[in-house]
């Protein structure tokens, strides 16, 4: 476990050139790992450790998701099971369903969770908020985690590129002694750059706050303010849509990404500079009340039980595709589809 430096705080964290993956298969050498689910994070994992050389099986629902995983190879009655068979056939239990699902399988799953096993999440919601999804393991298995901090399609791309994306990863029960290692050995198997240290607590208050602030919802909310003010002002659907999210995402973003804000600042114009050191201070102060504001609302369990209650409607579905069409056909993404035909590589 090597020390690292973030910013001045000396944090653990699990590389690769540590943790090989020949330990990791060593370790799981006798483990059936059970993928159940095979919709953001299955693919991705499933297909990972199949291809790094562990024995992994998938669980799946009849359906284009179940045609899905065929179509990734996975051999019906070989590879390829029911979720009460996989779950039946697997000493580590992969819980890879939406939070919706694990709640409605669980008393099916729960049953084949016999001593020894291990469960394992890519999320904290489950175990963090169980008094509302009642999703309480037996004390007699281990109960792990690792949590890829990007999606199960960038997980799956990294890997088939040879890189790796970077994962968070928590024990919150160690029944075998093995807890720990069973984690650190299938997040590398997963193809983990490296993996950080947390808790299923912290790993979900901050995943909910992320989705909901800078990485989906404020983002969201930002560009479409400043996208509305400058139609506002007379300018066009192609400007506006430009200066807001072409010229962020398609050169900004890969830039700080890569060599940091400060860099950025340092590497624009002089009025460019001005503005922004100017600007960043009142967004701070604008925005931190929300962010405040939201995190408590994840902290006391209020996200989570909108989320729970939302997801259990029965016409919960056709609820969300209104609000994704109505996002999908708004002016600036709809200027988007344009704006992407026009780059360079689409001509």
């Amino acid at each position: 476990m090597a020390q690292m430096n973030f910013g001045g705080v000396i944090e653990n964290v699990m590389t690769r050139e540590e943790f090989p993956l020949e330990k990791a298969r060593e370790i799981l050498k006798d483990e059936v790992i059970a993928v159940l689910g095979y919709g953001v994070q299955g693919p991705g994992q499933a297909c990972n450790l199949r291809d790094n050389g562990f024995n992994v099986i998938v669980g799946q629902r009849q359906g284009k998701t179940y045609e899905k995983a065929v179509a990734d190879g996975w051999k019906p009655g070989e590879t390829l099971f029911s979720l009460e068979e996989a779950a039946q056939k697997g000493t580590i239990v992969c819980m890879l369903l939406s939070d919706a699902a694990q709640i409605s399988v669980w008393p099916k799953i729960k049953q084949y969770l016999t001593p020894g096993k291990a469960l394992y999440f890519s999320h904290g919601f489950a175990i963090t908020y169980k008094e509302r999804t009642n999703i309480i393991p037996p004390a007699d298995i281990d109960v792990i985690m690792v949590a890829p901090k990007g999606s199960g399609t960038s997980l799956r791309t990294m890997f088939l590129e040879g890189r790796g994306l970077n994962s968070s990863y928590a024990v919150y029960q160690d029944a075998t002694g093995r807890a720990k290692d069973r984690t650190l050995a299938i997040g590398i198997g997963i193809g983990s750059g490296y993996l950080f240290e947390t808790t299923f607590k912290r790993e979900v208050y901050s995943d909910l706050t992320g989705e909901r602030g800078s990485l989906m919802g404020a983002i969201q909310g930002l560009l479409l303010a400043q996208y509305e003010v400058l139609r506002e002002n007379g300018h066009t659907p192609s400007e506006a849509f430009n200066e807001t999210v072409e010229e962020l995402t398609q050169s900004l973003m890969p830039l700080f990404a890569k060599n940091g804000m400060d860099w950025m600042y340092a590497n624009c114009s002089t009025t460019a500079q001005r503005g922004a050191l100017d600007w960043m201070g009142p967004f701070h102060d604008a925005i931190k009340p929300v962010m405040q504001k939201l995190y408590e609302s994840v902290k006391s369990g209020n996200e989570a039980q909108i989320s729970i209650d939302s997801n259990s409607q029965p016409d919960y579905r056709e609820k969300l595709n209104a609000e994704l069409r109505a996002l999908r056909d708004s002016e600036m993404w709809q200027t988007a589809v344009t704006v992407r035909k026009l780059r360079p590589e689409n001509n």
